[in-house]
């Protein structure tokens, strides 16, 4: 209801109620914020890596596991977990909350170590090497799409060993300092570039912005990674564990558009340790005369395969984002 109805049901006038004006810090309060927070996390991520990778994130994983519960996203995975498991009881649907925060906590670690992980490539296998082997080298422009599982990170590392420099797109962070360190943190996984696409949630005409620039990555040639499990305000709505929820469908759209192949990705945690295994899958990308059919038919598969995944490993993929309205 306006502010103008509100002022006629009363009997007064506008001029009555007044507009507030927000608060603006300065600039230099805004920048210590950032510069504050920055050093924080450079603290944190020194104090994780005191440890032995394994032990370091062995620890994070437990300390989610105790405090996540207490928080508000907590609610919204067991919300998540009864819709997509009706059928289970509060207790189960419990464990793998629990699970999950475990699984998320041992991420936030190994993100912060993600060149000791590179430099010992024996804790990656490739479920599917011949598949890999075969296609190496004959890839071409590619889009690899990947869900939160395991640790999603790592999923493009396929394209990356490949050596086909792949870029990938991700949410930026609004402290300039901590998002150029993330950046950082993930150049040796995406030698391509990283393609930040804002902070919040978008607007429309952002979001064909930013499909506009990825498009032409891929149509010269590129190698794009994306992680498409979420919700998309914008995105077409597709069956997901029995339910209609919005999809991104700019995987579809591109490859449709330049003739790009679609590689799935999923990065599978093997134990509780910083072990996993990466399964590809190539989704076939339909081309009749009808474009719009296409993209839906190739959203709809790739949601049907991450809940075929997120199936085999419910404790491993992130219930607390939001996918369904």
């Amino acid at each position: 209801m306006s502010r103008t109805i509100l002022a006629a049901k009363s009997d007064l006038k506008p001029a009555q109620h007044p507009k507030r004006k927000s608060k603006q810090r300065s600039p230099w309060l805004v920048d210590l914020q950032y510069r504050v927070e920055y050093i924080a996390l450079k603290g944190l991520i020194g104090f994780v890596r005191l440890f032995p990778l394994d032990v370091g994130v062995a620890l994070s994983g437990k300390a989610w596991r105790k405090i996540a519960p207490y928080q508000r996203r907590h609610k919204r995975a067991l919300a998540n977990l009864k819709l997509a498991y009706p059928d289970k009881s509060d207790q189960e649907r419990e464990t793998i909350a629990l699970a999950m925060w475990e699984n998320l906590g041992r991420v936030m670690a190994e993100t912060m170590q993600l060149d000791r992980i590179m430099a010992q490539p024996h804790r990656v296998e490739f479920a599917s090497q011949v598949v890999f082997e075969r296609y190496r080298n004959k890839i071409g422009p590619a889009i690899g799409v990947s869900l939160h599982m395991g640790n999603w990170e790592l999923a493009i590392w396929p394209l990356t060993m490949a050596g086909g420099e792949p870029a990938a797109v991700y949410r930026t962070v609004k402290n300039p300092y901590v998002d150029q360190l993330l950046r950082d943190q993930r150049k040796d996984l995406y030698p391509g570039g990283l393609f930040g696409k804002g902070r919040v949630e978008g607007s429309q005409a952002e979001g064909q912005k930013t499909a506009r620039v990825i498009m032409d990555y891929v149509r010269r040639g590129g190698r794009l990674g994306m992680v498409c499990d979420l919700y998309d305000r914008q995105g077409i709505p597709v069956p997901f564990f029995g339910h209609d929820a919005r999809s991104f469908a700019i995987p579809g759209m591109i490859a449709r558009r330049v003739g790009a192949r679609i590689w799935m990705a999923r990065c599978l945690r093997v134990g509780n340790k910083t072990q996993f295994k990466i399964e590809l899958k190539e989704l076939k990308v339909p081309r009749t005369k009808n474009k719009a059919d296409d993209i839906r038919v190739i959203t709809a598969a790739m949601q049907a395969q991450y809940e075929v995944w997120v199936r085999e490993a419910p404790e491993q993929w992130m219930w607390s984002n939001r996918r369904w309205s």
